[in-house]
């Protein structure tokens, strides 16, 4: 039994994925209300973040190499035109090789569901 639930939290884990649409046209923006969504911005560094509600954010400038704090190592890069969304439960460290500003909402009403760390 306990070697169930050991493989059904690993599975969880490994379900907590960044995923990156390249190339969104003008009409997915709009469809997606994007240019309505807060604003975002940071400067190069390295950030943890721990993120309490599903976001979704669009790049408008910017190149960060995002790695996953799971049992194996992950990276994931994106940058500006870039659609990605980030799932409740992710643990990461954004490398941000190129200032950042981005739209951004959560699947929730808060707008603090991401916890920052100083730059690591």
């Amino acid at each position: 039994m306990a070697e169930k639930e050991k493989n059904k939290s690993k599975e969880c884990i490994e379900d907590l994925s960044i995923i990156v649409e390249k190339c969104i046209s003008e009409t997915r923006l709009s469809e997606l209300g994007v240019k309505s969504w807060p604003k975002w911005g940071c400067s190069p560094g390295k950030y943890k973040l721990r993120y309490e509600a599903k976001e979704t954010c669009y790049i408008v400038k910017g190149k960060v190499r995002t790695f996953l704090h799971k049992e194996v190592d992950e990276c994931v890069e994106f940058g500006a035109g870039d659609l990605v969304i980030i799932p409740k439960g992710l643990s990461c460290t954004w490398d941000v090789l190129i200032a950042v500003d981005k739209f951004y909402k959560f699947d929730h009403s808060s707008s603090s569901s991401t916890s920052y760390n100083d730059s690591v």
